[in-house]
């Protein structure tokens, strides 16, 4: 469903009278429209703590975008050619900065950060240039895992961080600038290449104020082609017949993967157009069908000879305060949207259907973590999701992960369904000012899909535009 509203304060004559009435005026949002575009252009301003170790890996990452590179005083740097990669960096003085300049984006590594006095650098960086971000720039962070700290104080500043790019991304996201912070376990620097492209990129352009954890893991040494990097591999969709499903399915697509559309069968019709549309395949079947794990099982050794990548996104509301609501509702709830999801993949495990390095994706909610009125069940289910995730990802091997999404406001005609003044509500309580669209949901679970997002594991992504409802 179109937001009139974006599209009324967007126009020659909606601008104006939004500004004279100061209201909200949320931006046309950059999204990924080519699939053969950098993933980052423009100039980017990059520091950091001193004693940082990331700053190699993010200047090698840089290096191979389109985008201008400066270093602000060159101060923890040392100097531009002490970094240890063949990447130009500029050195560029705070007060030379021209106030009309804008920056793509901003770049800190705070790995080199271990007590509360040194989060000053932070602040220095920071606080000269924040206002010359470009419209729907970035911003990100690169810290140290909280848990994984030596020390208290450590963890204090490092979790510190946190709370600072959350109300950053408060600060700028009515430019339509993101921000977030990507934390890597020590001796995990060199696994933030997925993450930083993606946090840096278009296609996190409804993800803000949030984090990302990554760990160690064996890096591949073989050669790997970004534009298409899902080349070679097999992909599960379930409710991939409309919404969010069917935008997952065509992304997953377009980065190279052979799709496999899972529905129930009464959507059968669109799932067949969806699954011919991407050259993929349809599987029509009810997930919480006591065959179904065997059934899928069976599908993915017979005709794949394995599977890669499997999207847990089948899900349903059915909404009722407590007090009304009916057994069966909340029975339909946990069978499809937490328990079902469980079975199938016991049903992988065992039968021994994923490949090494699969990728495990669940969709979460923003209900699962705020709670919503109404929706007890649908948030216990969502936020049951997020418990799965958290246990699985520690016990998993083989280079296999598991990670979710949890959505906010995305228009869909589940959204459309909603009040008018409650969907009005839902769209503008965010940084953003706006709903969400299903490719912004897909594009996070294309990047938890990437053989490249190797050492990420175990988070949960909101993607929301950084609501103001939950954490």
């Amino acid at each position: 469903m179109s937001d009139l509203y974006h599209k009324v304060s967007n126009s020659p004559v909606g601008r104006s009278v939004v500004s004279a009435l100061n209201l909200p005026a949320p931006v046309v949002l950059e999204r990924q429209n080519r699939t053969d575009a950098p993933f980052l252009e423009g100039e980017v301003l990059l520091s950091g703590a001193p004693g940082g170790a990331a700053l190699e890996t993010i200047c090698t990452v840089l290096g191979a975008s389109t985008a201008s590179l400066f270093a602000l005083d060159a101060k923890p740097l040392v100097a531009a050619s002490d970094i240890k990669t063949k990447t130009k960096v500029s050195a560029l003085k705070a007060d030379a900065i021209d106030p009309k300049q804008r920056f793509k984006a901003l770049v800190f590594d705070a790995t080199g950060i271990t007590t509360t006095e040194q989060l000053k650098t932070v602040y220095e960086f920071f606080h000269p240039v924040i206002r010359n971000v470009a419209k729907c720039g970035r911003i990100v962070i690169v810290g140290t895992e909280p848990s994984a700290c030596a020390t208290p104080a450590m963890a204090a500043s490092q979790k510190a961080l946190e709370g600072f790019i959350r109300s950053v991304a408060k600060e700028t996201g009515k430019k339509g600038i993101t921000a977030q912070v990507i934390y890597a376990t020590p001796g995990a620097e060199n696994q933030i290449e997925s993450p930083l492209r993606f946090c840096l990129s278009p296609r996190s352009a409804y993800v803000s104020g949030q984090t990302l954890s990554v760990s160690k893991a064996t890096k591949s040494k073989a050669a790997f082609d970004w534009s298409s990097p899902l080349k070679g591999k097999v992909a599960l969709v379930t409710g991939a017949s409309r919404g969010i499903g069917e935008a997952i399915a065509k992304t997953l697509a377009r980065d190279g993967a052979t799709v496999v559309c899972l529905d129930v069968p009464q959507a059968n019709e669109a799932l067949e157009s969806v699954a011919a549309s991407i050259g993929g395949s349809a599987l029509a079947l009810d997930i919480t069908a006591p065959e179904a794990p065997e059934v899928i099982s069976s599908h993915f050794q017979k005709e794949h000879g394995g599977l890669d990548i499997i999207v847990h996104n089948a899900g349903v509301t059915r909404d009722k305060t407590l007090g009304r609501m009916p057994e069966h509702f909340w029975d339909m709830l946990i069978d499809i949207n937490l328990s079902s999801e469980e079975r199938i993949n016991d049903a992988l495990f065992a039968n021994e259907v994923f490949n090494k390095n699969a990728r495990i994706v669940c969709v979460s909610s923003i209900s699962g973590i705020a709670g919503n009125v109404g929706q007890s069940n649908y948030a216990a289910s969502k936020s049951g999701v997020i418990g799965y995730v958290e246990s699985l990802s520690k016990q998993l091997k083989g280079g296999v992960t598991i990670n979710a999404v949890a959505p906010g406001f995305i228009e869909t005609q589940m959204t459309a369904a909603i009040p008018f003044m409650i969907r009005e509500a839902g769209r503008r309580m965010n940084s953003l000012n706006q709903g969400g669209q299903p490719e912004d949901v897909a594009e996070a679970i294309a990047f938890f899909s990437s053989p490249a997002s190797q050492g990420v594991n175990g988070n949960i992504l909101r993607v929301c535009g950084q609501s103001l409802i939950g954490k």
